[in-house]
């Protein structure tokens, strides 16, 4: 079995600050190793240089006071020189950001080169549709992960993304979810109230996820002289189901992922799904929304809805139905439990972005590995098996979505070459796959 990527000399030096990691993170504060006790660094490479990879990387390195930022790519150099200015003018981490020219990589194959620069952790926050691939390549090398949700977009890659999360548990890797819910301790309490029966027993859950478009596709008119189908694409990746999932996918799966957590991460049976778009964009082929009903074993159902249209309702709201009461999240400041038991958050609250890097550099100090990679994959398929549902009209089950063959992501992908869009989906006339 190969080891975590750190040397012989880094491994034992690690093994003498578990004490401090442990102390620090009882305490629940960032910076779980402090200056006085940690003379070795571990290297962070960053895949994707946008807003959200920006951000991780800034909160790997306040996760950890000997975390250095040493690697990263993109596609575009602009991006990399707008992430590495912002890190740089974080005084708690700019000395810590040493990023030299040689090791900005650029390129569809510019994650590889991150890889194999000698880093021992690689933040994945890339467009969706290239996680398995990425995940599966860091696994290989056996690098620790932090990866940005969802999974894949596509049923073919969550197969392959559960069976990285195995070679990484038997590598003894580290690989942190971005389904930041998880990691806010205000929802954590909330979910463990509801899990040991504050409401009684669930038997119903309603989630929004309404709001504005996140990435807004351009004119055909704006389109560069000369640039090829992929490229366009790739910089519009959130018009095109191949790189995002569309909207439920890539954004209302942290829904998703409440319901799946609330209901023990057991899959459902089956659901049926509505969805369309209103409107009208030229170019891309994702829907502006959606609303699915889930039938959990027992008769429990849950209903996921989003939007993403302007001048709308906006809300991201739980509504958690229980024999004995209901649960609210998301319509106040706390959430609130109602009914033969009443409840409401009055913790410290614990910034969840922070929290999973936190968490995870304190699990690679500690030589005890965290593996979200489960519960990535399948809180990623419950949103991919909506949007099978709304694509085609039809009933789908767990396990055709399982199994489904359905394969978004192209073969031989060429930066320079062609990339035909396919329609958008037509409930009725699409295919379950």
């Amino acid at each position: 079995m190969k080891e975590s990527p750190l040397s012989p000399d880094r491994r034992d030096f690690l093994k003498t600050t578990v004490g401090a990691a442990g102390v620090a993170l009882a305490a629940g504060f960032p910076a779980i190793i402090s200056a006085q006790t940690v003379s070795n660094a571990i290297k962070v490479g960053l895949v994707g240089c946008g807003g959200r990879g920006t951000g991780a990387a800034s909160q790997a390195l306040h996760a950890d006071d000997y975390a250095e930022l040493t690697a990263v790519a993109d596609i575009d150099q602009s991006h990399i020189d707008r992430s590495l200015g912002t890190l740089k003018r974080i005084s708690k981490i700019a000395e810590r950001v040493k990023v030299e020219q040689p090791n900005q990589f650029l390129g569809l194959d510019a994650y590889q080169k991150v890889i194999n620069s000698d880093v021992d952790v690689v933040l994945l926050a890339t467009p969706p549709g290239f996680r398995p691939t990425m995940l599966a390549a860091c696994v290989d090398a056996g690098k620790h992960i932090f990866c940005e949700k969802p999974a894949s977009t596509d049923p073919t890659g969550i197969r392959w993304v559960l069976e990285s999360t195995e070679k990484a548990r038997a590598k003894n890797l580290s690989l942190v979810a971005g389904f930041c819910w998880r990691y806010n301790d205000m929802i954590e309490a909330t979910v463990k109230q509801v899990q040991d029966g504050a409401i009684g027993r669930v038997v119903a859950y309603y989630a929004t996820y309404y709001t504005n478009p996140v990435k807004p596709m351009p004119p055909a008119s704006e389109r560069p002289a000369g640039m090829s189908d992929t490229e366009w694409q790739i910089r519009n990746w959130y018009n095109f189901v191949w790189l995002c999932g569309d909207s439920l996918v890539e954004q209302a799966v942290h829904s998703a992922d409440k319901i799946a957590w609330v209901m023990h991460d057991e899959p459902p049976e089956s659901c049926v799904a509505v969805g369309g778009r209103v409107i009208p964009a030229e170019g891309g082929n994702i829907y502006d929304h959606f609303e699915v009903n889930y039938l959990y074993p027992n008769g429990v159902r849950a209903f996921l809805a989003n939007r993403q249209i302007v001048g709308c309702y906006n809300e991201n709201s739980d509504y958690i139905l229980g024999t004995d009461g209901t649960c609210t999240i998301g319509r106040g400041p706390t959430p609130k439990i109602e009914g033969k038991t009443n409840w409401t958050w009055t913790g410290q609250k614990y910034d969840m972005y922070q929290r999973e890097h936190d968490l995870l550099f304190a699990s690679i100090r500690k030589h005890q590995p965290i593996n979200d990679g489960k519960r990535l994959a399948t809180s990623t398929l419950l949103a991919i098996m909506g949007r099978m549902a709304a694509y085609t009209g039809q009933q789908v089950t767990w396990d055709e979505a399982l199994n489904s063959k359905e394969k978004l992501y192209p073969d031989n992908l060429d930066w320079n070459g062609s990339l035909p869009v396919p329609p958008r989906a037509e409930p009725g006339i699409t295919k379950l796959i």
